[in-house]
């Protein structure tokens, strides 16, 4: 049986052994679910030690990895609980000027098993690409990533040139280190994610509505 506190203790520890054991002993969706959860603590315990000068950047590479390895394990069960049922289309991506692409990869995996066709268009782009693909793609969801405190003023940025381009039908969420209820507010963002369950969760109830 899974225990929830040792994984997110191997997370912040970096045990992958441990990790990918317990991850392994998942049976249900509950406990899928509550797996990312504990695997989510663990990475902020990893990022508070990086902060603390304790852990270095490759340290965070290998967190991402561990924490993408563990999403490919629970997958099948995440699927079971968050799937919308069709596949719906959205775009994701790392706002201009932030190059940081690990988080954004584990929230592409949560979102392909909610049964997303994603369009990951990377690292460091700028308005101008997201809103030219959402046209040509005819997008009605669009998740921006960020970890650096200057992806806010990307992701502002953003978020103005879809209203400028008349396309406020479209959802925008948007997460990262850097982002709060309060930035997503005062940008216009339709909402904002502290974790990639909860992006999945806004993004299938967007889904829903798109589809009903």
């Amino acid at each position: 049986m899974i225990n929830f506190d040792k994984l997110a203790n191997a997370m912040g520890e970096l045990d992958e052994d441990v990790v990918q054991e317990e991850v392994r002993s998942v049976t249900t969706a509950e406990e899928a679910n509550q797996a990312m959860e504990a695997c989510q603590a663990g990475m902020n315990t990893v990022g508070r030690l990086f902060e603390e000068g304790e852990y270095f950047v490759g340290d965070l590479i290998f967190a991402g990895e561990l924490m993408t390895d563990a999403v490919e394990v629970l997958k099948p069960l995440l699927a079971s609980s968050e799937s919308t049922g069709t596949k719906t289309k959205m775009i994701l991506c790392t706002v201009k000027d932030d190059l940081h692409d690990i988080g954004k990869n584990i929230v592409r995996s949560m979102l392909e098993a909610g049964g997303f066709e994603v369009l990951d268009l990377g690292i460091d782009v700028a308005p101008e690409k997201i809103i030219e693909t959402a046209k040509a793609e005819n997008i009605h969801i669009v998740a921006l990533s960020g970890v650096l405190t200057l992806a806010l003023d990307s992701m502002r940025k953003t978020i103005a040139a879809f209203k400028e381009a008349g396309m406020d039908d479209v959802k925008i969420i948007i997460g990262g280190c850097p982002v709060t209820e309060d930035a997503a507010k005062s940008m216009g963002a339709d909402e904002w994610a502290y974790s990639p369950q909860k992006t999945v969760k806004v993004c299938s109830e967007w889904a829903a509505e798109l589809s009903a």
